[in-house]
């Protein structure tokens, strides 16, 4: 599978923020990889919002190629728009120019999206495939370990703050068997802010850092060169 192991960590994180600097720091402590799902249509401070007595930021698009290096850029679409309330052309515009802009900011390829609000549906689903996206992320999340059917609306393995997520941590470093398990987490990074708990993703790198038996890479390198 990867490099020769059956097991892969993944994490998928998005919108863009403030705290994704904190966020990209721990994981190259810890050597994980993340792929960022950016919006490139309102990038800067100036696009917040409050959460919990918390102010989230947005951040330029000044020095993110350097902030991110090492990590994998994907699409968020432009605005952050729910793709279900759009028509066909609009949801092209939002995918497509997305990618455009994304792709001439960080100068690379970009094959891969998560669905803002994780809306989506057999149409849109379409859509992203036909705009060059090669998988999303949904918000739905599996429990499971196991490479997505259908990977342009696959879902993780679970968001960080589930509270079933130290039980199947446990589970995937004890799997043993031969068919190839992934684990994949995503949330936002503003919620540990919010939260009050960055330890949290602390404990989750230190917990699965430095196995020989885990590949570590982004979502990319995970569902599409495995």
């Amino acid at each position: 599978m990867w490099n020769g192991k059956n097991k892969a960590v993944t994490l998928s994180y998005d919108d863009g923020v403030e705290s994704d600097r904190r966020l990209v720091e721990i994981l190259g402590r810890y050597g994980l990889k993340c792929t960022f799902n950016l919006n490139s249509g309102i990038m800067g401070p100036e696009s917040c919002w409050e959460d919990n007595g918390v102010t989230i930021r947005r951040m330029s698009p000044e020095g993110l190629p350097e902030l991110y290096r090492g990590h994998e850029i994907a699409v968020h679409c432009v605005t952050h728009a729910n793709l279900l309330k759009l028509d066909d052309d609009s949801v092209r515009h939002e995918i497509m120019d997305d990618k455009a802009a994304l792709e001439e900011l960080f100068g690379c390829q970009i094959q891969g999206m998560a669905y803002p609000y994780g809306a989506y549906d057999q149409r849109i689903v379409r859509i992203a495939g036909e705009c060059g996206i090669r998988f999303s992320r949904t918000c739905n999340d599996t429990h499971g370990f196991r490479l997505p059917e259908e990977p342009l609306a696959f879902g993780a393995t679970c968001r960080h703050q589930d509270p079933a997520l130290w039980e199947l941590l446990e589970r995937f470093l004890s799997y043993e068997g031969s068919e190839p398990a992934v684990f994949c987490l995503w949330g936002h990074s503003y919620e540990f802010d919010v939260n009050g708990n960055w330890d949290l993703i602390e404990r989750f790198c230190s917990r699965v850092a430095g196995r020989e038996e885990i590949f570590f890479g982004t979502n990319s390198q995970v569902f599409l060169e495995k």
